[in-house]
């Protein structure tokens, strides 16, 4: 259990350093891409923060009724909050295409793209063992979700990295697209463990190691 916490906590540090940048660096360059990435690592803060308060209460052996109570209506915030930021984006990229806005390319953007497609992964390793240890099906779905991150960042890389290298500025809009996907599959989740109560994986049903 305290690996539990401890994983938690260092996925928090790590969530608050790429909200910063991720959001600086997005609204300072116009980057969709970024803005997008930045407000999903505040809503993946909020949940990781709901979970390490779970986990704290069952090593201190208090109710669980109270903590699923409280997770559940932290889901529907969630849920809700990745919807609206997947219509964002749909709607910021649109505009960004119709008003050919070039964004500008930035190396805090590449730097923390290239640290979360190498971080996340790392973490989700991590917090699948820890999970297994403890028999924690909410640890074990947020692991899932690490992999879902990763999958961000690395889309969120090649977008940035097109725009950086190639000029090629509508790169940075499609890239927020692209997140919309993953966006959306983590928001399908969290409505899903906030009907039923049950934390769900973010990785398909035939993956084994979710």
């Amino acid at each position: 259990m305290r690996l539990g916490i401890g994983i938690e906590l260092i996925t928090i540090g790590w969530m608050v350093i790429e909200a910063t940048v991720a959001l600086t660096t997005g609204i300072l360059s116009r980057s969709v891409s970024l803005e997008g990435f930045g407000i999903d690592s505040i809503i993946e803060l909020i949940a990781g923060g709901i979970l390490l308060w779970r986990l704290l209460v069952e090593q201190r052996g208090g109710s669980e009724e109270r903590v699923e109570l409280a997770e559940r209506r932290a889901s529907w915030v969630t849920a809700l909050g990745l919807f609206a930021l997947a219509v964002y984006i749909v709607i910021d990229s649109g505009w960004t295409f119709l008003k050919q806005i070039h964004p500008e390319s930035s190396w805090w953007g590449l730097g923390l793209a290239l640290a979360a497609a190498i971080i996340m992964p790392l973490l989700w390793q991590g917090k699948l063992r820890v999970a297994r240890r403890i028999g924690s099906a909410a640890l074990k779905a947020d692991a899932a979700c690490s992999v879902t991150c990763a999958y961000m960042s690395l889309a969120l890389l090649v977008g940035l990295l097109l725009n950086r290298l190639l000029g090629w500025w509508w790169a940075d809009p499609l890239a927020g697209l692209a997140l919309v996907y993953f966006i959306v599959r983590e928001g399908r989740e969290a409505w899903h463990e906030a009907r039923t109560g049950e934390a769900c994986s973010c990785c398909s049903d035939e993956d084994d190691d979710c």
